[in-house]
Parts: C-alpha cells; sequence; structure tokens
C-alpha cells in the first residue's frame, strides 16, 4: 500500500481526482496542502492571451482525417437521466478481443471533443509499464516532491517509490504521483499511446499541473501564442516542454490561489478544451479496449496493470450487470466528469465504454456519478446478452450514435 497521503487542507473546489477506490469514491478538495520549503519565486502572473480565442473545437461531424480512426456506425444512446445536463458523450461496446473491432456499439456523440480530466492518467500507467519491460523504468526507484513538481490537492512523501505512485495515481488519482511519473515516462512518450492507435483527437501529452498552469494565466508559453491547441508532432511537444517548463515555477498554493480567482470570474468553457488532456467517447473506449485486451505488455507487467486498473472506481456502479472482471478510471473537474472502463461479463463477453460530460451546470459534477452510471448501465443493456444485463432481443446495428 502506498504510504498515507498528508492531508490536505479545504479547498474550494474539486477541480479533478475524483478519490477513487474499490468500495467507493470521495472527492478530493483541493488547496493549499502543506507546503514544502519554497524552492522557487512566485512569479508575476502574465496577463492571458487573447491570441486564441478565435479557436474552435473539431466538428465531430467532420470526416476522419487521413490515417485517424473514426466512430463506426452504431445505435443511439438512450436518452441521458434529466440530471445530465451540458454538453454528453456516450460510448459502449462489445469488442471482439481479437481484432479489437466493436460488434455490438451504442453511442451518443462519438466524435465530440471533451476534456479527460484524471480519466487519462491510465495513459501514463501504460507507457510507464511499456517502459518497465524495455528496461528503461525502475518500477523500485524513489522520488521526492518540492514546490516545482507537488500540483493540486494531496500529495505522497518523499522517497515513495514508483510503483507506489503507480498506486495512488489510478486508486486515490493523486496529481502529483501522476505528475512525478509523467514527466519521468516522458511527455511524449505518454502522447504515444494515443498516437500509435491513430487516435487523432487524443491529447494526453500534459501533467496535470501544466494545463491548470494555462488555464489560470500563468503559462507565458500558452498565453502567448495561438498555436497551442491546435498543434500536433513536434511542435506540440516543443510548446507542452515549454509550459511544463512554466508550470514548474509555480508554488501550488499560489495555482490554487489564481485558479480560484479564475473560475470565480473568467471561466470559459472553451478554456477546458484548450488547456486540458482532451480525447472522444469512441478515442477513448479505443484507447481502454487495447489498454486491457492487447497491451503488448509482459505478463508480469499487464497483470500489475489489471491490478491497479481494479481499484478504479465502477465495478459497483455497474451492478447488476454481472462483472467477472473490470478496470476503470474517472475524474471529475470544474463542471467536467468523466468515466472509462472495461469488464468482462459472467457469459464472457469483453466491454468497453466512456463517459463524458462538459459545461453542467453542477460545478461539483462528482454528486452526478450514479446518474453518468444509471446511463451507462441503460446504454449496456441494448447490447449485452440475456444474463449478462441485456434485454431479451440482442439489437442490430441501426443508424449512428446521435
Amino acid at each position: 500500500m502506498p504510504p498515507k497521503p498528508r492531508p490536505p487542507k479545504p479547498g474550494r473546489y474539486a477541480l479533478l481526482a475524483a478519490l477513487i477506490g474499490a468500495g467507493g469514491y470521495a472527492a478530493l478538495r483541493l488547496g493549499a496542502a502543506s507546503a514544502p520549503p519554497v524552492t522557487v519565486q512566485t512569479p508575476a502572473a502574465p496577463q492571458a492571451s487573447q491570441t486564441s480565442s478565435a479557436w474552435t473545437p473539431p466538428d465531430p461531424d467532420a470526416p476522419a482525417a487521413p490515417g485517424c480512426v473514426s466512430a463506426p456506425p452504431a445505435l443511439a444512446a438512450p436518452p441521458p437521466p434529466p440530471a445530465l445536463n451540458g454538453q454528453l458523450g456516450l460510448y459502449v461496446a462489445v469488442i471482439d478481443p481479437r481484432t479489437l473491432a466493436p460488434l455490438r456499439s451504442v453511442a451518443y456523440a462519438p466524435a465530440a471533443v471533451f476534456p479527460l480530466a484524471s480519466t487519462y492518467k491510465q495513459a501514463v500507467l501504460w507507457a510507464m509499464l511499456r517502459q518497465v519491460d524495455a528496461g528503461t523504468f525502475d518500477l523500485s526507484q524513489k522520488f521526492s516532491v518540492n514546490s516545482g513538481t507537488q500540483s493540486l490537492g494531496a500529495y505522497p512523501y518523499d522517497g515513495s517509490t514508483a510503483r507506489q505512485l503507480a498506486e495512488r495515481m489510478i486508486q486515490y488519482s493523486d496529481n502529483t504521483a501522476t505528475d512525478l511519473l509523467h514527466r519521468q515516462v516522458g511527455l511524449q512518450n505518454v502522447q504515444d499511446v494515443a498516437d500509435r492507435l491513430k487516435l487523432c483527437r487524443t491529447r494526453l501529452i500534459l501533467p496535470t499541473k501544466d494545463w491548470w498552469a494555462a488555464q489560470a494565466g500563468l503559462s507565458s508559453t500558452y498565453s502567448g501564442t495561438a498555436a497551442w491547441p491546435g498543434a500536433t508532432g513536434p511542435d506540440r511537444l516543443r510548446l507542452a516542454e515549454l509550459i511544463d517548463a512554466d508550470a514548474r515555477k509555480l508554488r501550488p498554493d499560489y495555482l490554487q490561489r489564481r485558479l480560484d480567482q479564475y473560475f470565480d470570474g473568467h471561466y470559459n468553457a472553451t478554456d477546458d478544451l484548450k488547456t486540458h488532456n482532451l480525447s472522444t467517447p469512441y478515442e477513448l473506449s479505443m484507447l481502454v479496449a487495447h489498454e486491457f485486451l492487447q497491451p503488448g505488455l509482459s505478463p508480469a507487467s499487464q497483470n500489475l496493470q489489471r491490478k491497479l486498473m481494479a481499484l478504479g472506481f465502477g465495478k459497483s456502479a455497474l451492478l447488476p450487470i454481472p462483472v467477472a472482471e473490470f478496470g476503470g478510471k474517472g475524474g471529475n473537474g470544474w463542471k467536467i466528469l468523466t468515466y472509462s472502463g472495461y469488464f468482462k461479463t459472467k457469459g464472457g463477453e469483453h466491454v468497453v465504454y466512456a463517459f463524458m460530460l462538459h459545461g453542467s451546470s453542477q460545478t461539483y459534477t462528482m454528486k452526478l456519478t450514479r446518474h453518468a452510471f444509471a446511463w451507462i448501465r441503460a446504454a449496456a443493456s441494448e447490447i449485452l446478452a440475456v444474463g449478462d444485463g441485456g434485454k431479451p432481443e440482442l439489437p442490430v446495428l441501426g443508424k449512428k450514435g446521435e
């Protein structure tokens, strides 16, 4: 088990990271945790740039770019519960474990782009385990935390091993643990999780502190260019490294105060899409399918991956679906809620799902979890067999999801 975290002081916003365990969840309330000795000067906050204000997210109805995956036809999802509002997305599919092709699927806005919040952290774990197998990453290496590497919320003790950090990252969605591992693995190596699968609308490159620094107007790199939101390839990596350098100059308590000010008076939902890691319901589901069914890991690394991912929230929320195996990851932020997962039914079917919400009327979205899983279960019942949680008759693939 990882060491007991230092308790954070109460904060005003549950901005990310559901504290998600196997038996339940609680929100991680962010605030100025007991800060380590100051090693970095607090910079003056630059003014947010207006140069990128014309950027718009990709059109979900536009054809996928050449070489990129695109969502195949799927059944339209059942209506979402009334408590869920804002922009919504959902993809649930029974997957062929050999080809990873969806056999039966249900979708709602499957190609729309959403901020991922903590759901992206499973990509850090996968990229890390690839390096473990390559002999370039040691799970026993130890890490320390300073004011530059500390993100928002609780954080691990100095001397935590990579293995302990990985567990904290998935079970408790610890932001500092995530950032320590993300930087050690390499920004581009985490992004490669999506790039290798041709998931062209998925951005995984930024550690948590980086997107908050950008959103709070504290990254001169982000504020000084219109190029970041649409950047890809080497240009994206170059800018990401500069944004990361900006973020590591910030004390976490100062960053928290500036975020409080931003959310109090300057929040714009489009900023989430410009700064956060992103994906679509379909692309995230395909990432999850590969992650669990064909991860390309050694048996030992795959066993560790499944053991840690089983600590994520969702198995109990899927009841009464008879789940034999499970792994999942969720996240929340200001008006953001995401859940993704894989499960194998007792009847032997392999299922992946991705739920996304952005721009909710609820600023604290964790209370919407039961409604999110009610929708996931309702969608799954459309495509699962009788005895596995499905309806008496299996549907035939029909119109493309809305």
